[in-house]
């Protein structure tokens, strides 16, 4: 199932309020998401205006992205028309893939992950992993700001709100980052896509923001309808007792009386929320299956956006 809604009564007065969450899901998953959000505004539905964005790792790009300047349809036809990287140039993933022992990114987290007793283990460990693998000092982060610079339409945080979520590489904390924090745009995102090696920001290392719990779709608590953007289907890596996964996050949600629709990528986005989601070749296959997907889904989602 693509889309799958839940009706909750709300005792709140006032207008309803709207939250879009968009999970990480690599090169593929920017741009299916980005595809997903052009095609929903060219069937007329528009959820670029939402009172809440919620980003998550290559769901934080989209969440800057969407609250500049530029419109749905401008990003998308960027994808459409931009030209694959080779594999391996600079800037072609969203962050080290490979560490210096030719561990692939899945293989180091997934040991982690399997061999923590809870998700603040987890977190801690991961951070640990991390710091040790960083002996660039600060150059590697200089040069993945550069290129998340070079992505995001615009430095400012905007007017509405946009959480940003990474974890503190050195206590495993979770961090939410907004327009409060004091941290620029640019670094957020750049805090949030972070990989294998851990990025700066003053005397703090952050670390990828799946890993404070996957999609993130708990921030939008609160808010009246929900509508998340999911690249990998809701799948996770971590075990299930943890509550790390979208499942728990949106029956919290409708337990708290908020509407909620998840949109998982259809066959037309193609075979690439695995492994392949780095690779920057799969992202027009991804932007055009998930535009069709958003004008199909065009109807459901207008009613649950009002």
């Amino acid at each position: 199932m693509n889309i799958t809604s839940s009706v909750s009564p709300t005792t709140a007065d006032g207008p309803v309020t709207r939250a879009l969450v968009i999970a990480g899901g690599g090169a593929a998953g920017n741009a299916w998401a980005l595809g997903v959000i052009a095609g929903l505004a060219d069937a007329g539905v528009d959820v670029t205006g939402a009172d809440l964005i919620v980003g998550t790792s290559s769901g934080s790009t989209v969440a800057a992205q969407i609250t500049g300047a530029t419109t749905p349809a401008a990003l998308y036809a960027a994808i459409t028309a931009e030209a694959p990287p080779l594999r391996g140039a600079p800037g072609s993933r969203p962050g080290p893939a490979r560490g210096v022992s030719g561990q692939s990114y899945l293989d180091w987290s997934q040991e982690i992950i399997d061999t923590s007793a809870d998700a603040a283990e987890m977190r801690r460990r991961m951070g640990a992993a991390a710091l040790e693998r960083d002996t660039s000092d600060g150059a590697d982060g200089r040069k993945w700001r550069d290129v998340v610079a070079g992505r995001l339409p615009h430095a400012s945080w905007p007017e509405q709100r946009v959480l940003i979520t990474a974890v503190e590489a050195r206590t495993g904390e979770p961090v939410v980052f907004s327009r409060e924090s004091g941290v620029e745009l640019v670094d957020a995102v750049a805090a949030s896509t972070s990989a294998m090696i851990p990025y700066p920001i003053g005397e703090h290392r952050y670390l990828n923001g799946g890993y404070r719990r996957s999609e993130n779709a708990d921030l939008a608590a609160g808010y009246g309808r929900v509508l998340v953007l999911v690249p990998f289907g809701g799948r996770t890596r971590m075990p299930a007792g943890w509550g790390m996964d979208l499942a728990a996050q949106v029956q919290e949600l409708r337990a708290g009386g908020s509407r909620v629709e998840t949109v998982f990528p259809d066959a037309g986005a193609g075979q690439v929320f695995d492994a392949n989601a780095l690779d920057p070749s799969t992202r027009r296959q991804a932007a055009t299956g998930g535009f069709e997907q958003g004008r199909s889904l065009a109807g459901a989602v207008g009613e649950l956006w009002g």
